[in-house]
């Protein structure tokens, strides 16, 4: 019997997943980060890769989660045993998970999203500075599906808690994106 009611239950839940439209795809971009607050500053190139699904909800409405590899931070200036101006790349590597709510202004093709981002620190290849594990930003941006499944994407993301202990440091985040959905 419990068998039987897994099916059931299995068979409509594919129906209401397929009359939500559930899409997913992958995507990879560049990032272009600096630091903002007290740590002087210079923007970094790096990029971003990982996966997208996203839930329609109504046809001018949907929610998209992200699962991301980001690499961002700085070059930052600041003075050390003596010497002025040091400049340093501050490269720190995060698991992201973007939770966007998009919302079309052309049905289907061109959409405006917003929403927060939870930042996770896997990688810390700095030693000056004391790095916080976890980094909560505000995201916006716009996407673009092209054709087939290809999309392009720009976004946003500024900080809301400090990237290092003890300074006054945020970091901002510009991407730039294509990717597939499947």
């Amino acid at each position: 019997m419990k068998k039987i009611f897994f099916l059931i239950a299995a068979f409509a839940g594919s129906f209401a997943m397929n009359a939500q439209g559930i899409d997913l795809g992958i995507k990879a971009g560049a990032n272009f980060s600096n630091f903002q607050g007290d740590i002087d500053s210079d923007g970094i190139t790096s990029f971003h890769a990982g996966a997208a699904l996203e839930i329609n909800l109504v046809p001018s409405f949907s929610v998209q989660a992200e699962g991301l590899f980001s690499s961002q931070g700085g070059k930052a200036k600041y003075d050390a045993d003596g010497a002025v101006g040091v400049a340093e790349d501050i490269n720190l590597d995060y698991i992201s998970v973007p939770v966007m709510a998009k919302f079309y202004i052309i049905p289907s093709k061109f959409s405006i999203m917003a929403g927060p981002q939870f930042s996770f620190l896997v990688n810390d290849a700095d030693e000056a500075f004391e790095t916080n594990s976890f980094d909560l930003a505000a995201s916006g941006g716009v996407e673009l599906k092209i054709i087939m499944g290809l999309f392009a994407q720009a976004r946003y993301n500024i900080g809301l808690t400090d990237t290092f202990d003890n300074v006054d440091s945020k970091t901002g985040v510009f991407q730039l994106s294509v990717g597939y959905y499947f």
